[in-house]
């Protein structure tokens, strides 16, 4: 058998550990350098596939006693896309209330969502409700199911960046009002609405940044010594 066809151990039962080099360290910098919260997107189709291998590998992520609470829709009807939009635009437009001169003027310039242009709408849930872990680490802690979601999103935008892909976490939304367009099982909490596809264009810096809303702050401002 060539070594081309031998068949080889599935990842989760190969315990061979694998090295990470100083260019794969270098290589995983640049692709968090470059992760990017990506509002517009090109046309082109995302295979169903990738789109599957992707919330595979997010699924990966660690969770609170293994609970592995992520629920993930594909939101692909367009008439539940329309009307997640439609709660977008009235969300931001009573956001924009918030603000006033030149703040309002910046603000409403902002292109704060790709949900027309994005050919994949992903809404991911935590099942509050589920009993996988067996309630292990959350007694004290009990926002750690959610937070372990917030973690697998992690995953699946560093992966969907290694893919060629970008990704946008859509915030300005009603969760309740979400859930109920989506139809998804009580105890199901939204965490994030995602649109993702191929970037229009590609940016090291972030886009809020780059537009004169928030530069990035020096994080050694955030490091505390006790």
């Amino acid at each position: 058998m060539s070594d081309a066809t031998a068949k080889k151990d599935p990842p989760e039962t190969n315990n061979e550990a694998p090295v990470f080099d100083a260019d794969f360290r270098r290589r995983l910098e640049d692709l968090i350098r470059w992760r990017r919260d990506v509002r517009r997107f090109r046309a082109d189709a995302v295979d169903g596939t990738l789109v599957d291998e992707l919330i595979g590998l997010a699924a990966l992520a660690p969770s609170v006693g293994n609970s592995q609470p992520w629920r993930f829709v594909k939101v692909a009807d367009t008439g539940r896309r329309a009307r997640v939009i439609e709660n977008f635009e009235a969300c931001n437009a009573d956001a924009l209330n918030d603000y006033s001169g030149e703040k309002a003027k910046s603000y409403a310039a902002l292109k704060l969502s790709g949900l027309r242009d994005a050919p994949v709408h992903l809404a991911v849930f935590c099942d509050t409700g589920t009993e996988a872990g067996h309630g292990v680490g959350r007694k004290t802690m009990p926002e750690m199911l959610p937070y372990s979601v917030v973690g697998a999103l992690s995953t699946l935008w560093l992966a969907s960046r290694a893919h060629g892909l970008g990704m946008g976490w859509v915030s300005i939304l009603e969760a309740d009002v979400i859930a109920g367009i989506l139809d998804v099982p009580d105890g199901w909490a939204l965490i994030a609405y995602l649109c993702i596809g191929y970037p229009e264009e590609e940016h090291i810096d972030p886009e809020l940044e780059r537009h004169g809303w928030q530069e990035r702050l020096d994080v050694s401002g955030f490091v505390l010594e006790r």
